[in-house]
């Protein structure tokens, strides 16, 4: 266990939180939640003693262990597996099978874990430092949105290891359904006071909310209250038989002070821009398409399907299968091998890509990057964009690159708000997102009248959103007609 005491910190004359009383206890898995710059990342720094405070201390047991999910990614072995097993010394150096075992959990073929973890994608990388925090055993597991980068097959697997899990936990995930199916406690930072309930995170904010509700009744009840009496002090006050009750009166207002209304936070409430689809055909016809980097590998094989004006469809299957590659396909971005993609010349799409995050211009604001999109659009549109994506108008002035990748995911959304489609494609959204900001999107992607093709991972977007699949599973690719629990109940996975 730990706890801390009175913890404070600001930066730059701003306060981020103050007075922090936190006692994590024996086998407590914390689910820890807070909208986007809150100060969740901050705590962590904090813990792992990567910033001081202000004031206030942590209290750690002697040779407790803290291990944290590194981001920085720096190898020194030859092998995956190598890397992974350096972490064991003394009495545990035999224990290399416990590697072996979590990498396969994780996704690793043996083939791969003998090779150079260098030779690997950043998202795999990542992988290979979990492995490396999850063999170490560690007396707390600080995971700050461990998902990321993982597949459908690796979250379930790390959703059942942290619920065998007998030690502490202390989760940061856009991942409700991931989050609640393991934490026994939720932390939650709210206009920066913490307060630590037990069981998930279902209802937790609607109560805070009612509560606000309720307090700022009070405040409005209390201040028509306070008017009333000051008015009567300004009448009665000056007469001389009342002078007694008017200073009494008086004194009883400055005891009890003037309560201000809570201010309303900001959400991300958005819909996307939907262009009426004129035409009974379909919107993309896809047929036998083909594609590969190596010949012998192919990604895509013979693959045809149709994409209706009014089809959800979820793109599904374990990283590294070609899931982007087929969106990046039908957006021009790659050349088939072969086979047809034919889009409708009434179909105007949005897409949402990971590695346009990586495209947007860093020296540009957010008000110019969002407004490039569609110079044309005048400046009340793109602010009032701006606005929708929690981006006020001092914020709109930020620079890209000073942005957190939860704003920057931000401004990619916005930019497709800009302009009308009739068909989204969205390639893991919700990265980098926090709880809220999932919810308005899931919202704003059900009540979208087009259609939708999205790669994810997170399998309650997937029940939420899917009437259709298109599945990377057992080293091909084929398409369902119906939504996710259908498919589990009728095909199942083969790749686990």
């Amino acid at each position: 266990m730990f706890k801390t005491q009175g913890l404070e910190i600001s930066f730059s004359g701003q306060e981020i939180f103050k007075d922090v009383n936190v006692i994590i206890n024996k086998k407590e898995k914390v689910g820890f939640i807070g909208r986007n710059g809150s100060g969740k990342s901050t705590f962590l720094k904090l813990i792992l003693g990567q910033l001081e405070p202000d004031s206030g201390e942590i209290i750690i047991p002697k040779g407790y262990k803290i291990g944290h999910l590194e981001q920085h990614i720096k190898f020194t072995h030859n092998t995956v597996l190598e890397e992974v097993c350096s972490i064991l010394t003394g009495d545990r150096e035999y224990e290399g099978w416990k590697g072996e075992s979590i990498l396969t959990g994780l996704g690793f073929t043996y083939d791969e874990m003998m090779k150079d973890p260098n030779d690997f994608s950043g998202g795999f990388q990542v992988k290979i430092n979990l492995a490396k925090l999850l063999l170490d055993e560690p007396n707390m597991l600080l995971l700050d949105e461990p998902t990321n980068y993982l597949d459908i097959h690796s979250i379930r697997w790390l959703k059942k290891f942290l619920n065998d899990w007998r030690q502490e936990v202390i989760l940061i995930t856009h991942d409700r359904e991931f989050m609640n199916s393991v934490i026994s406690h939720t932390l939650n930072i709210h206009r920066g006071i913490f307060k630590k309930t037990s069981g998930n995170t279902e209802n937790v904010m609607e109560k805070i909310l009612e509560e606000e509700e309720i307090y700022n009744k009070r405040v409005l009840n209390e201040s028509k209250k306070r008017a009333k009496t000051e008015e009567w002090i300004k009448r009665f006050g000056s007469k001389a038989s009342m002078a007694s009750r008017a200073q009494s009166k008086l004194k009883m207002l400055e005891k009890n002070g003037k309560k201000e209304k809570l201010a309303a936070i900001t959400n991300l409430d958005f819909k996307f821009n939907y262009l009426p689809y004129q035409s009974k055909e379909n919107l993309l016809n896809i047929k036998k398409l083909n594609f590969y980097y190596k010949e012998e590998n192919y990604l895509i094989k013979d693959i045809s399907f149709s994409i209706k004006k009014t089809d959800k469809i979820c793109v599904i299957g374990k990283n590294g299968k070609g899931k982007s590659t087929l969106l990046k396909l039908i957006t021009n971005d790659l050349i088939p091998k072969s086979g047809d993609i034919n889009m409708n010349q009434k179909t105007n799409y949005g897409y949402f890509g990971q590695m346009n995050i990586d495209r947007l211009n860093p020296n540009n604001s957010v008000y110019q990057e969002i407004q490039s999109y569609v110079p044309e659009m005048e400046e009340t549109k793109v602010r009032q964009v701006c606005g929708c994506m929690m981006f006020s108008s001092k914020l709109s002035s930020k620079p890209i690159k000073v942005l957190s990748g939860g704003e920057k995911s931000r401004v990619m959304l916005g930019k497709i708000l800009l302009k009308p489609t009739n068909l989204l494609m969205l390639d893991e959204p919700t990265n980098h997102l926090d709880l809220d900001s999932c919810e308005s999107l899931l919202q704003a992607i059900k009540a979208f009248n087009g259609a939708v093709m999205m790669v994810t991972h997170d399998e309650y977007f997937l029940r939420q959103v899917a009437n259709k699949l298109v599945v990377f599973d057992d080293n091909k690719v084929t398409v369902f007609d119906g939504s996710y629990d259908d498919f589990l109940s009728k095909v199942g996975w083969k790749d686990e």
